[in-house]
């Protein structure tokens, strides 16, 4: 029995560069940064100022103004970006078995705005004004939830929470459900909304953060010498995966394969990544071995790259592990250095500019590489965008919890 077939017909982002797929695309290739200071919350008392925010963000598009007051803002991004997606894909459900139509979703933190807001009201008005809709608007399945009640999709349905490697998780999952035969199609990827006062505090006070406060937009600098911690920020990307020959009947436009998928576990340390990048590495060759791929056939690697020094440096020997000899003629970059780093929603985010990367033959950059650290000695294309053919690129995550996910996005073969 030959397996069933995974493409990718519809993609949508909300991100610190916008909220359009292409607008996005060009931003990154232009080598712009969605870092600033901080406009959501009021920053005076903390050491890190600055972050990619979304200000003045809304999804009128897709809830009443009624309905959008119940939503964390985590999940308010998952609307925008998969209502996005589901548009693009040409999808009428009203046309679908819906008991055949999904949706999984990868968060690390979930609902932690409203979380806030309750104990505060809690501490201040007493237990009695806690809101009702406390617990539907921070369950880490809020967001899936409420896109399926959206579409009324009735197939499987649920959250995984893998740190920085949820969504790529969940793209994993969801790539086996259409495999599998439960589902045909399935609305994928992951969302965010970590910055927060206790979100900027608790990572701020485990010195994981860039102090950059001099620089925001340059602060973000996977692979440099002189990087000193990630940059939080916020939002979402969502994809829609679809059975390939149901794709076919409808006439969908397919914007490649999804091929493989790998997770494993590090099982070392709760942050820090093995420095061996032996977690890591397993996963892509897991991921690849899925694809029926092999390293020469591999040619770009969006990477975890969050500019930490312990971090960029693991997936560096993680991918010599995995790639020997030819590592150094792949491609690979870390967009994290003009998005920032969205946690949860960031595989999602990723999966989208790797999918955009295989479409448009071109590698985005690493911006803000200007001194490269001779223990991160790969080709990370530094600053500007290089044209490139890409047959199968790897889509990297890597969590808190020593969680690794990898998924490969292929031309239609």
């Amino acid at each position: 029995m030959n397996q069933r077939r995974v493409v990718i017909t519809g993609m949508g982002l909300v991100t610190p560069l916008g909220h359009c797929v292409d607008e996005v695309w060009g931003k990154l290739l232009a080598g712009e940064s969605g870092i600033h200071p901080l406009t959501t919350l009021d920053t005076t008392a903390y050491k890190v100022k600055f972050g990619g925010d979304i200000p003045n963000f809304d999804c009128a598009d897709f809830a009443d103004p009624k309905e959008i007051k119940r939503l964390d803002r985590f999940t308010q991004f998952a609307l925008r970006a998969g209502g996005t997606a589901v548009i693009d894909s040409g999808l009428d459900f009203e046309q679908e078995d819906r008991t055949r139509c999904g949706v999984i979703l990868g968060s690390g933190i979930g609902g932690l705005w409203e979380i806030e807001a309750q104990i505060e009201r809690m501490l201040s008005k007493g237990p009695d004004r806690v809101s009702p809709f406390t617990v539907p608007k921070m369950m880490l399945n809020a967001a899936g939830g409420n896109l399926s009640i959206l579409y009324r999709l009735q197939g499987p349905n649920f959250a995984i929470a893998t740190a920085c490697a949820s969504a790529t998780n969940a793209m994993g999952e969801a790539m086996r459900s259409i495999r599998l035969g439960e589902t045909d199609v399935v609305i994928t990827g992951g969302s965010e909304a970590a910055i927060t006062r206790m979100g900027l505090a608790a990572f701020e006070n485990m010195k994981a953060l860039s102090t950059r406060n001099d620089d925001p937009a340059r602060a973000s600098r996977p692979f440099d010498a002189q990087r000193d911690g990630f940059v939080l920020s916020e939002g979402a990307g969502i994809v829609v995966f679809e059975e390939l020959e149901h794709a076919r009947a409808r006439g969908a436009k397919i914007y490649g394969e999804v091929l493989g998928y790998g997770t494993t576990s590090d099982a070392s340390h709760i942050t820090a990544p093995d420095s061996e990048g032996r977690g890591a590495a397993a996963a892509m060759q897991a991921a690849m071995r899925d694809a029926g791929l092999g390293p020469e056939d591999v040619d770009y690697i969006n990477a975890h790259g969050t500019s930490t020094p312990l971090g960029d440096k693991a997936e560096t020997v993680a991918v010599k592990r995995v790639f020997g000899d030819l590592a150094s003629g792949l491609s690979i970059s870390s967009t994290k250095s003009s998005l920032g780093h969205s946690l949860g929603a960031s595989g999602g985010i990723e999966m989208v500019v790797t999918t955009k990367a295989l479409v448009e033959a071109t590698v985005p950059p690493t911006i803000n590489l200007e001194h490269p650290d001779p223990l991160c000695d790969l080709d990370y294309t530094p600053n500007v965008p290089r044209s490139r053919k890409i047959r199968a690129a790897l889509n990297n995550s890597f969590g808190f919890g020593g969680h690794n996910a990898c998924i490969v996005v292929g031309q239609l073969r």
